[in-house]
């Protein structure tokens, strides 16, 4: 079963025309064993097939890879550590700080750092409003916040003059994105294709408007 998880994960991977390393594999099947694992007593997903844990959390996670910029990225809310683990995976020179407010998920997220030698990960275990980062962000990720206007409203103090915002959405989210435009910039909203996934999937950007 296990070669059939590395499968999926290598063909999926490239049918989003990204290319993984046998240790990048290796690290995400790694941590893919760990949330199984670890989501047991934790509850950190809802999702319990391990099958569809590949689908619908690594292979969601690397399908806005092509789309992030920057070198220092947070994810807020990041729960068991979607989709900043998989990105912190996938770009080993870029760093990713990775916060949340439940102990238990944060625990479980200095495990896998642990496990898997992610020298590039930070983790904050505070809620989003109350974080002060000495050097601000390029990028500030989010995949579970409720909504827009809650993620940029939470977290417009970590990202850079130049950064953005990116945001992972189920549908289109037409009522959300008439809620932020008026105080900032919604610069795309990408329609993903997800192998193996039924459901849309979209990805926000947005930027802060510049100081006038």
């Amino acid at each position: 079963m296990s070669e059939h998880y590395r499968n999926t994960l290598v063909e999926g991977a490239a049918a989003l025309q990204l290319s993984l390393s046998d240790k990048q594999v290796e690290q995400l099947l790694a941590y893919h064993q760990l949330l199984i694992k670890w989501n047991k007593a934790y509850n950190l997903t809802a999702i319990r097939d391990p099958l569809e844990m590949v689908n619908r959390h690594l292979i969601d996670s690397l399908s806005i890879a092509p789309f992030i910029n920057g070198q220092r990225f947070i994810d807020v809310g990041t729960g068991g550590g979607l989709p900043g683990i998989v990105l912190a995976i996938l770009y080993p020179e870029r760093s990713f700080d990775l916060l949340d407010s439940n102990g238990k998920k944060t625990r479980f997220l200095f495990q896998v750092k642990t496990e898997l030698k992610l020298s590039n990960v930070t983790i904050h275990h505070c809620r989003v409003e109350n974080h002060q980062p000495k050097q601000l962000y390029d990028g500030v990720l989010s995949r579970a916040f409720a909504t827009l206007e809650d993620m940029v409203n939470g977290s417009h103090q970590l990202v850079a003059d130049k950064g953005c915002f990116y945001a992972m959405k189920g549908v289109y989210p037409t009522e959300e994105l008439s809620a932020v435009q008026k105080t900032y910039k919604v610069d795309a909203c990408h329609a993903l294709d997800v192998p193996h996934s039924d459901g849309q999937r979209h990805l926000v950007v947005m930027s802060k408007p510049l100081a006038s």
